[in-house]
Order: structure tokens, then sequence, then C-alpha cells
């Protein structure tokens, strides 16, 4: 099966006490999703030299990130998402296929298999082949997810408990790693296809919650590679 999603993402760091109160207003308002608290567990693909998470962080106009993705903790037989997401002048779109997780493993030793495919299995067959993407970081997180009553494509996550290894890349071997956002802050996320609606821009203004950035994958790596390739080289 393949998903094609699009639309504006706006990012928020808000603390437990703020995330407490808004989520009593949302349940009032929205629906959680059919996922509703769920462990996001992710691996993301890159270069050897990390090179697309090297030129995300730069904040270009244009960027992409490859990445599999289940819900909560698979086995071999679960299904899983390969995914590509895009950011383009912060619109995000997202294209991504189903799959069995032994099939993802099926796929990255055969990546050919993808030549007759879709047109995002092509899609991915050419990231695959001109990154030499490998598997380069786990992430993983706890999240909730709701949408509007009146119009599914408006969402609201709160994501939180986020852990990140650069080890043990599979996703099968469950959810475990450094924490790299403080236990006392959420990351909500607003996603939808038009205006953020009043009720919610009032309680935004009230609780005096700003956008922010924060790359879960930017964070892991500026953490778990970058600072410690640093310490390595200039330690005295």
């Amino acid at each position: 099966m393949t998903e094609f999603f699009r639309r504006v993402e706006k990012k928020y760091m808000i603390t437990k006490d703020q995330y407490l109160r808004l989520k009593n207003i949302i349940e009032n308002k929205m629906v959680e999703d059919e996922h509703g608290k769920s462990s996001i567990c992710n691996i993301y693909l890159d270069t050897e030299q990390f090179d697309l998470i090297r030129h995300s962080i730069t904040k270009p106009v244009y960027k992409d990130k490859v990445r599999l993705r289940s819900y909560n903790v698979p086995n071999i037989d679960s299904k899983v998402y390969l995914e590509i997401k895009r950011k383009y002048n912060g619109i995000v779109s997202k294209r991504r296929i189903e799959m069995k997780l032994k099939e993802f493993y099926e796929y990255i030793d055969d990546k050919n298999s993808f030549e007759k495919g879709s047109q995002i299995k092509r899609e991915l067959l050419y990231y695959f082949k001109f990154y030499n993407l490998q598997q380069t970081m786990y992430i993983s997180y706890d999240r909730r997810a709701y949408y509007d009553k009146n119009d599914r494509d408006f969402r609201i996550t709160f994501d939180s408990n986020i852990l990140a290894r650069n080890y043990d890349l599979e996703l099968e071997k469950g959810i475990y790693g450094t924490n790299i956002l403080d236990k006392n802050y959420y990351i909500m996320e607003i996603k939808t296809l038009g205006a953020i609606p009043m009720w919610l821009v009032k309680i935004l203004d009230e609780l005096m919650i700003c956008p922010s950035s924060f790359s879960k994958y930017g964070e892991a790596y500026t953490r778990l590679i970058f600072k410690a390739d640093y310490i390595s080289k200039y330690a005295v």
C-alpha cells in the first residue's frame, strides 16, 4: 500500500504544565487517532558521513529525510513504513510504502526489486543508490495523536521520552537509548492543510506558546555523533 501526505507542520517545545493544560482542552474538541497513545519507532537512513542530516540542520529551503517507521516495537512479520519526508518552503510532503519488516530486510539485500514497482518505490531506489543509504540512527518516542472532529486533516501530536542510539539499528531490538529531550518537556506538532482554528490560536496565546525548531534526528546527530567526534578530535 502507498500513502501520500502534504501539509504544513509547526513544532512547539512546551513544558509539562503547558501540555497538561492543553491536553484537557484539546480532548474536548478533538479525538485520538487510531494509534491513540503509542510508541513511534524509527530507523533513519543516511550516508556514512550523515550528509542528509548535516544538510538539514543548516536550515535549507529544501531538505529530505528517509526513514523506516513502526508503531510500537515490531516483530519480523509486523507492518512497517518506509518513507521519504521532504520539506520545501515550510510545506511537508511525505510519501511512504507499507511492508512487513522482513520485506524491508529483503529489499536491503536486493534493492533492484524496487525497479518495476510504484513511483515511490523507484524514488526510494534512486535515494538508496545515489546516496548509498544505510541505517544510521534509531529514534523512538511516546506519542499522543489527535485529529479534529470536523476535519481529519487537522492533527495535533505530543511527543515525549525521545530516545536515540547509533548502534543496534534494528526496530525489533526494542526501545532504549540516550534521552535527547528533558523529561519536563514535550514536542507538540500542529499539522494542517489550512489555517489553525481560532480556538487553538487563543489557547496558544494565553499559554504563551510560540513555534520553535526541534529536529529529533538533528538533535540525536548533534549529541551522539557531532559532539562525540569533536571531543574525540580535540580532547587533550
